[in-house]
């Protein structure tokens, strides 16, 4: 086998060193994975926004709903979106996403 002079640290690296380097990545994927978990974020923003509808609805004038037919339209509709993202965000909290496995062929580390 021919050493390529463009890239000579290419064959220094030990399997420890690589099986480290991938449980470092798979320790850091896994934490993006469950940051950007979709449920936080949409929980959230269902949150969020319901906060300002219920406020707005609790602070609507009586015009305001003899417009939607005599109904609080907004203060239910916040009431519905903040129990979607609290159901969004107890969901992500009692099924939290799962660490990934580790690949096959690389020795798994043990703690010391």
């Amino acid at each position: 086998m021919t050493e390529h002079p463009e890239h000579p640290d290419r064959h220094h690296y030990t399997e420890e060193e690589v099986a480290r380097q991938v449980s470092e990545l798979e320790t850091k994927s896994a934490t993006a994975a469950r940051i950007f978990d979709l449920r936080r974020i949409i929980g959230g923003l269902f949150v969020l926004y319901g906060v300002i509808v219920t406020i707005t609805g609790i602070t609507d004038s009586q015009a305001a709903i003899d417009k939607a037919e005599g109904v609080n339209i907004n203060l239910w509709t916040g009431i519905g979106m903040l129990l979607l993202g609290i159901f969004f965000l107890a969901w992500l909290k009692l099924r939290p996403t799962p660490p990934p496995l580790p690949p096959e062929g690389l020795p798994e580390e043990r703690p010391e």
